[in-house]
């Protein structure tokens, strides 16, 4: 409460407004237990923007930094959408504590964009394996992204947060929007990612590129245990001599 006071009147308390972040304030019922874990998984989207941003302070890898780029602008084309189409959300029992509009959905977008682009890169930018049982994990990582986008779409839609167009424009505009930034990313940046590595800028950050890596993990795991041996003989040769 606030107090406003004018000339030769007394004080009174005003309310104050309150306004919620609108990613992160997810309601559910109370006695609902399936409500409770669809609240959750509509949180993903923030879980996973916390990873990327985790990733790309960890491995500095252009691609990472290139994907999360798309992310955002993403984001940014859904804010601009709603405040152009004003469609609103849903009317619920209860006061509204989120933003008003809702066509596109935020969340399903989000999903949408990065279940496509994660889809192409499997397909498209990651090495292939001759061995089918070495391609598995390709398709279990697929088939989980998918799973956990219908299930965010499905919880915004549960919570009434959205309806079902809201959501299925959602999923339409992220996919064509991550099948776009695939194609710049994989097409048009990548064959540069080199020579913009080679920036001053980028070598004081210890920006990398990985693109031409096959197998990236294998590659740090060999180099790395190559490295850590040979210091180890160094060191046993300190104590010997």
């Amino acid at each position: 409460m606030e107090d406003e006071c004018k000339a030769g009147e007394k004080c009174q308390l005003v309310p104050v407004k309150w306004k919620a972040i609108s990613l992160t304030h997810v309601e559910y019922p109370s006695d609902d237990p399936l409500g409770y874990l669809l609240a959750w998984s509509s949180l993903l989207p923030i879980f996973t923007i916390v990873v990327f941003i985790s990733l790309i302070v960890s491995r500095r890898d252009l691609h990472t930094i290139s994907y999360f780029c798309g992310m955002v602008f993403n984001e940014v084309l859904n804010m601009l959408m709603k405040n152009t189409i004003k469609e609103p959300r849903p009317k619920k029992d209860r006061d509204n504590l989120y933003t008003v509009y809702g066509m596109p959905s935020s969340h399903s977008q989000f999903m949408g964009f990065l279940t496509i682009y994660l889809i192409l890169f499997l397909v498209v930018r990651l090495y292939k394996n001759s061995n089918f049982v070495d391609e598995l994990w390709k398709y279990a990582v697929a088939s989980g992204s998918i799973l956990a986008s219908c299930i965010v779409g499905y919880s915004r839609f549960y919570l009434g947060y959205h309806t079902i167009e809201q959501i299925f424009y959602g999923y339409a505009i992220g996919a064509t929007t991550g099948l776009i930034w695939f194609y710049l990313v994989h097409c048009i940046l990548t064959p540069n990612f080199p020579s913009i590595a080679g920036w001053s800028l980028c070598e004081y950050f210890m920006v990398r590129d990985s693109s031409l890596i096959p197998n990236v993990m294998w590659f740090e795991y060999t180099a790395t245990r190559s490295e850590a041996r040979a210091r180890q003989r160094k060191i046993t040769q300190r104590k010997s001599s």
